[in-house]
């Protein structure tokens, strides 16, 4: 039995104040109407206090303590493990509210429960941390709400969101080997070039002779380098403060994204990631009892190309319009036509939901053998100039100094 502070009115207006002790807020919202006081504000005593302790540690006083997208997936977790015990939404926040230790998580169950306890709804209370939830999860939690199916809608927006976690880390794994064997390679063409062969040619200067073809091709392109160099760091520099910000218009971001997708590998990476998270979220959604038009709204959200998303913007239009999505999505250039085939059949048997998370499923799969293939295309290809180059580097050495040990005189 838990004791709630309260502010009610009586019949005649005149404002009242005290506890109740009661089993959930609801119930002592019934208790108080059926004393006849209007209530204003219902509070748990005690817990009510450290909430807005809570609250107080993330203000803007500290920032290191505000929520971030980062405490969306533990938030939901947490959530859905109470719930799952049978709890209501209300009080699994309360008792994270008062039970975590994570300070950014505990603030941002304290908030959300702090509004719920001034009569917002879940959703709206999320709404209030917009760095925290996006669009897509506040209506999947609004949809909860209102069928009463909060729990199944916790559990989806897990796994979409726990898919997506494995998608980024499965693409970082990917991507680490090659950059990092990009770095080495540049690291050990710049020593070779700015330190060692300045020093041999000083060397091979000293003894007298003449240099073989390749020192001389190896010794000038040094020194352009140490001529030049400063200068296109400089140019490249001032490009990229020109470009960010260009990016800041929208004019700018649109044009730049849409060059974006036409540059070989990063704009066929860039439409593979749109595709699979466009599928994805509209799949959850439409589980979710969201709306087709509101759901193809939020899914065309999802793709962080301007361009990309304008595109699959007319493609909703269509579909508003009419047509079937399938043939909206065609019109894009950007889905693969196996795919528009299994969009289409899932259409017509009215299994577009799971028909569109089976898509995204193995369509993730193909996304995950293709990355595997790029990164090891790149880190072979890295490789082969790298060792082209010191070999070269090598060669130039050695025939300098047979050259130069040739011309001696015993």
């Amino acid at each position: 039995m838990a004791v709630f502070n309260y502010t009610a009115r009586d019949a005649g207006g005149a404002v009242t104040e005290g506890t109740i002790d009661s089993q959930t807020r609801r119930d002592a919202l019934r208790k108080l109407q059926a004393r006849g006081l209007k209530p204003v504000k219902v509070e748990e005593a005690g817990a009510a206090v450290r909430a807005k302790e809570a609250v107080r540690e993330g203000g803007p006083a500290d920032k290191d303590l505000l929520p971030t997208q980062a405490e969306c997936l533990p938030f939901l977790e947490a959530m859905a493990d109470l719930v799952r015990s049978g709890m209501s939404a209300g009080e699994a926040l309360r008792l994270l509210a008062l039970r975590l230790q994570k300070s950014r998580l505990r603030v941002l169950c304290a908030g959300i429960w702090s509004k719920l306890g001034e009569g917002q709804s879940l959703s709206v209370a999320m709404g209030g941390y917009p760095k925290v939830f996006d669009g897509q999860t506040l209506n999947l939690i609004a949809a909860g709400e209102a069928t009463g199916n909060i729990r199944d809608v916790l559990e989806r927006l897990i796994t979409h969101f726990t898919e997506q976690n494995e998608f980024r880390r499965k693409l970082a794994s990917a991507m680490a080997y090659p950059v990092f064997i990009c770095f080495v390679a540049v690291g050990v063409i710049i020593f070779f070039v700015l330190f060692l062969l300045p020093r041999l040619e000083t060397l091979l200067k000293s003894l007298g002779g003449e240099m073989p073809l390749s020192t001389k091709l190896l010794i000038g392109f040094a020194n352009t380098l140490l001529w030049f160099g400063p200068l296109l760091l400089v140019l490249a520099i001032a490009l990229a403060f020109y470009v960010k910000h260009w990016r800041k218009t929208e004019a700018g971001l649109v044009a730049s994204d849409a060059l974006l997708l036409r540059v070989p590998l990063a704009g066929t990476f860039v439409v593979r990631v749109s595709v699979l998270n466009f599928c994805q979220t509209l799949a959850v959604l439409l589980e979710n009892g969201i709306t087709t038009a509101e759901a193809l709204r939020l899914a065309e959200k999802t793709a962080p190309n301007r361009a990309l998303r304008q595109q699959l913007r007319e493609a909703t239009d269509r579909v508003l319009e009419g047509d079937s999505l399938s043939k909206a999505l065609a019109r894009t250039g950007y889905f693969p036509r196996l795919l528009l085939d299994r969009v289409a059949v899932a259409e017509q048997t009215g299994n577009l939901a799971p028909g569109l998370r089976d898509i995204a499923r193995s369509y993730r799969a193909e996304l995950d053998r293709w990355l595997g293939t790029l990164s090891q295309t790149i880190s072979a290809s890295v490789l082969i100039v790298a060792f082209s180059f010191v070999a070269f580097i090598a060669f130039a050495i050695v025939s300098a100094v047979f050259q130069v040990s040739s011309s001696f005189s015993f």
